[in-house]
Formats: C-alpha cells, structure tokens, sequence
C-alpha cells in the first residue's frame, strides 16, 4: 500500500487527487498539505499547513504536489531532501529549476514532473513532435479557466520544447513581432523556444490547446480539451505508483506510458 501526501489538498485538482487516491486499491491518502492547514473541517486523514509539519508528524512515501507556482519548489526541496518521492504536476517550474530540485534528493528518489497528465495531452504533444519537421509554420494557443496563475501553461511550453527539438532548434517561419503596430505589442504571442505561444483566460474552460501548422496550401491543427479534472487522475495514479522505481528528474507521462 502505497502512503501518499497530497499537497494542495484543498485545492481543485488536489482534491480531485485525494478522491483518485482514496478510491484506488493500492494506495490511501497518508496525510494532506495546505497553506490553510485544516479549516476545520473533518477528514479521515490529518492535513497540515506545511510539508515540514508533515514529514514531522507523518509517515508517506510519495508526495504528490498541485499546489501553486510561488510555493512548489519549496514543497518539492523538503520533500526530496527527505527522500520521498514526488510527483509533480503544479507548473511554473522550468527546466533548471528542476534539475536543480532533483540534485538535491537522495540517490533512489524521484521527482517525476509532468506538465499535463492527460494521456491526450500527452499525444497530442507526441502527434505535434511528429508533423513538425514537415510544417515550416507553427504556433501553439492554449485555453484555461481565469484562475490559473500563470501562462503559458506548461503544457504549452513542452509543445513548444518538442517542436523546437524535432526541428533541431529552428525557430517558426512565420512572421513575428515586427509584424506588431504599435500600441498592441504581443499580438503574435510568447516565443518559446523559436514557437510563438498564445494563452487564452476565460470562463468556460478548464484545460484545452491547439498546436497550428502551416504549409504551402494546408494546415493541420491537432487539438486536445479536457473538460473535467478527473481526467488527469489515471495519469496521476501512473505517476504514484511507478515513482517507487525510478530515481532522479524524469519529465513527462510519455516516460511512463
């Protein structure tokens, strides 16, 4: 039985974990961790106000973290340190940070980082790497519901990562910021990593992207939508139950599947 700490218990996706956890057969929630400690409210497990509190009063061998972007690597840096494994799924973590983050835990433990845990995310992804090389022309818009804090959305930006790899580094062909009039500086989006990136804030979503090509004569979109949280849990309980057989940084669900 695997013994898991949810970190960003109270939150939507970390309460969406908890019932994931709580359902599955090989796994229970061991304690919960958030800034506001227990409100008040009763749960059949203890829930602390810090991953420190928890490591001091209870006993868990993986840490899985859906906190906030200005709160996870602290999260992360005790947790390692104390050789529990963790999962990752709170963006706002780049690529050093995390090699940094993964140098600093005991040989054996696992920080397993995945930017979207959806397995359709995860091959669109896959699906946009593929076609890259064949497309001059790419750019990525991302749609998430007005609460999320930062953008892009990590998903965008692994997108991006893997087109600019499978495109060995070179940038989108498409016209770029001095196509902008003036007044309205980033019309054409973020670059990252070559690829121009464009975040969508509204109600109405919950997580959806689209990767654009363009050729001479044709497009393709390949797009994903995720219209209910509990469709990242499979990944999610993925995550749990192969960390215990890994050991350093391992970035994405792809590794997994």
């Amino acid at each position: 039985m695997v013994r898991v700490a949810v970190s960003g218990c109270w939150g939507r996706m970390g309460s969406t974990v908890v019932e994931a956890v709580t359902a599955a057969d090989d796994m229970a929630v061991a304690c919960g961790i958030d800034p506001s400690g227990a409100e008040g409210a009763e749960q059949p497990f203890p829930v602390y106000a810090s991953v420190a509190e928890a490591l001091a009063q209870c006993d868990f061998d993986v840490m899985v973290d859906f906190s906030q972007p200005d709160a996870v690597a602290d999260n992360v840096r005790a947790a390692l340190r104390a050789g529990v494994d963790c999962v990752v799924g709170t963006t706002g973590l780049g690529a050093e940070a995390l090699e940094g983050l993964a140098r600093e835990a005991p040989k054996g433990t696992c920080l397993f980082f995945a930017p979207n845990f959806t397995t359709g995310a995860v091959l669109m992804m896959e699906f946009a790497k593929a076609a890259a090389a064949y497309f001059p022309q790419a750019e990525v818009i991302e749609y998430h519901h007005c609460n999320k804090k930062d953008a892009p959305s990590g998903t965008a930006v692994r997108t991006a990562q893997l087109i600019s790899e499978a495109r060995k580094g070179s940038p989108s062909e498409a016209p770029g910021s001095e196509t902008e009039i003036d007044g309205c500086q980033g019309a054409r989006g973020a670059l990252v990593e070559g690829i121009p990136v464009h975040s969508v804030r509204s109600m109405g979503f919950v997580a959806s992207q689209e990767v654009v090509f363009g050729s001479f004569g044709q497009t393709l979109t390949i797009r994903h939508d995720s219209w209910d949280r509990h469709s990242y849990m499979p990944g999610v309980l993925l995550g749990i139950r192969s960390v215990s057989g890994l050991s350093g940084l391992v970035v994405g669900l792809e590794n997994l599947m």
